[in-house]
């Protein structure tokens, strides 16, 4: 009789247990500040990404570089090529300031963010996600034009099941 009551309570709450809790650290996409997923990026081991895009008014590509926490996300590098509009001109506080082959690096970031709000290129920006020495393409998983949220979180198995996959 108590293994039957097990069965029909346990068995049920355990499967809900697996579907239900956070988990899994992932790079998610949500969409605008609405925390629908769209879209998540599953991590393994390494906790650092860079996002790599066309700079809308000069067109040279600018590469933004960012470690992970559970809840946060520290910018530790900008590179570009160019000082056009958008772009700043030199290092703030302890952040140092090197140009290396025509390449703009700003280093020593420790920017920190509970989130990033971008806009998936529609025209020239490109956006991609690097990861672990490999590049994907954002706009081959979110539609372009859409306005996510980028933030590091842990989901479950059924958010998993809900959003986009953006793997190799």
């Amino acid at each position: 009789m108590k293994f039957t009551r097990f069965m029909a309570f346990g068995i049920p709450l355990f499967i809900a247990f697996l579907l239900f809790i956070p988990y899994k650290h992932v790079i998610i996409f949500s969409f605008e500040d609405q925390g629908k997923l769209v879209a998540y990026f599953p991590l393994k081991k390494e906790k650092e990404f860079k996002i790599k895009y066309t700079h809308s008014i000069h067109l040279t590509d600018v590469l933004e570089s960012y470690r992970l926490s559970d809840k946060q996300i520290e910018q530790t590098e900008l590179a570009y090529n160019d000082f056009a509009v958008g772009m700043p001109s030199n290092a703030e506080g302890e952040e140092v300031f090197v140009e290396k082959d025509g390449t703009y690096f700003i280093k020593n970031m420790n920017r920190n963010f509970a989130y990033i709000d971008l806009r998936v290129g529609q025209v020239r920006a490109n956006h991609r996600l690097i990861y672990d020495e490999k590049t994907y393409t954002l706009a081959d998983y979110i539609k372009p034009g859409t306005w996510v949220r980028i933030s590091s979180e842990r989901i479950s198995l059924w958010e998993q099941l809900k959003g986009v996959k953006i793997s190799g």
